[in-house]
């Protein structure tokens, strides 16, 4: 089941910045672009804005009135994102509508669709819920106390160092960090259960990030 899964998602690393193109043996890209993958969300999650936001349904969509294939998440509400990254640092923000409880992280390309990111060891995230931020790996916690109630966040992932880290958009500063054992390509990975997340990818890395 990993291979066509694999084969399915753009995979970011290396580029000819002339070109374009992504391929093994240049300089790192320093900005990951992506949609949300319609074939891996789960059937209470509806996409909008071209693909770059999600909301959450509480009634959601009939499983059986889905398109069934193995890249679709069928117990969690969770949804990834289309393009994989193998190398280099890159950046991204969510902004929180109306959501009381949500992850966002990213995810091995061929985690399991049946739980939930951030339960296993092939999935790191921040969670929200219940006015509290965590860390989460393999099922364990960690607390996170200097943010508060969310409206923008970002994530900056440096694959190279593996580790992943929720930034303060306002000051561009480091909130908290996961060390991340990274074992092939990951893709952003979104967890929702009420509300919306919206996603801006394409950006580059604020220059304050660079310095740390």
């Amino acid at each position: 089941m990993a291979a066509p899964m694999l084969r399915r998602v753009r995979q970011l690393g290396w580029s000819l910045s002339s070109a374009g193109s992504r391929f093994v043996g240049e300089a790192p890209r320093r900005e990951i672009s992506f949609k949300l993958d319609e074939r891996t969300a789960h059937s209470s999650l509806d996409l909008f804005k071209k693909d770059t936001g999600v909301i959450y349904r509480m009634l959601g969509i009939d499983p059986t009135k889905v398109p069934q294939n193995p890249e679709r998440f069928r117990d969690w509400s969770v949804v990834l994102g289309d393009a994989s990254v193998s190398s280099g640092r890159h950046y991204w923000e969510v902004t929180v509508k109306r959501s009381q409880q949500f992850r966002i992280g990213v995810a091995d390309v061929d985690v399991s669709r049946e739980g939930c990111i951030g339960v296993d060891d092939r999935s790191w995230v921040f969670t929200y819920a219940h006015r509290h931020w965590n860390a989460m790996f393999a099922n364990e916690t960690t607390p996170i106390s200097n943010i508060g109630n969310p409206e923008r966040v970002g994530l900056l992932l440096d694959y190279d160092n593996k580790k992943l880290s929720l930034v303060d958009v306002s000051k561009h500063e480091f909130i908290h960090s996961i060390s991340a054992e990274f074992q092939g390509p990951v893709v952003p990975a979104f967890a929702l259960w009420d509300g919306e997340l919206l996603t801006h990818s394409g950006l580059d890395i604020p220059e304050k990030l660079n310095r740390n």
